[in-house]
């Protein structure tokens, strides 16, 4: 059986050692940073395989933490904690690179349930998704490196950037619904909502369109979904 590593970036101690107790008794190996700081010297020494990353520390928060930790590995998940629950601060560690976030106080079955499923995700083989570099107008991905080329040069996505731009890539000239987005990219059915994924379609209309007020790539169809319009050349 596989063990899984995990590295818990909390710089309460209490709420540490309580989450490092209860993950060990499911079966994980824990190692603790205090601060973001340290968890970059950990990431650059170690290998895990999912980082619980909290939002509010000292030295280096959680925000900029994941941000500096995309640039050395776009592939170890990061399951952000915060007490701010707000859309808006969703929204802000989503785009920041993360894969999932979780509001304080929070259950630890709860927990434990995100936990697995961002692991199982994260490990699993998805033969469906082929699409490695893609080219569009002026524009260019490369879905490897997350490297893109867009109207103001070159930039690099976050990785759920990345997923949501191959989803719908893939689908091109088909309505992917809501539900269908989140439980391909986020693997939930209920989170994030809609004005999440609302805020990821205006950033790749800033990314790729000439014109933000009349896109011609990236569509919202209200009350279905989004779409990515593109006629072969």
């Amino acid at each position: 059986m596989i063990q899984y590593k995990i590295l818990l970036v909390e710089d309460e101690s209490d709420l540490a050692e309580l989450l490092r107790i209860n993950l060990e008794d499911e079966g994980y190996k824990l190692v603790l940073a205090a601060h973001g700081a340290i968890a970059i010297q950990k990431i650059m020494s170690e290998h895990f395989d999912l980082i619980i990353m909290d939002v509010m520390m000292p030295n280096m928060d959680g925000l900029t933490t994941t941000q500096h930790i995309r640039l050395l590995n776009n592939n170890v998940p990061v399951l952000m904690l915060s007490a701010g629950n707000t859309s808006q601060d969703r929204i802000d560690g989503l785009k920041s690179g993360a894969d999932d976030y979780m509001g304080k106080p929070f259950e630890l079955e709860e927990l434990f349930l995100r936990v697995k499923g961002i692991l199982s995700r994260a490990n699993r083989d998805d033969p469906k998704i082929n699409l490695i570099e893609f080219a569009f107008g002026q524009n260019f991905i490369d879905f490897n490196s997350y490297i893109a080329k867009g109207v103001n040069g070159e930039f690099k996505l976050t990785k759920k950037e990345a997923q949501l731009l191959r989803l719908l890539i893939e689908r091109k000239n088909q309505v992917v619904t809501r539900e269908d987005i989140l439980k391909t990219v986020w693997g939930y059915v209920a989170f994030p909502n809609t004005r999440t994924i609302d805020n990821f379609i205006l950033s790749f209309r800033k990314y790729f369109e000439k014109d933000i007020k009349r896109p011609q790539y990236f569509l919202s169809h209200r009350g279905l979904g989004y779409k990515f319009n593109h006629e072969e050349d």
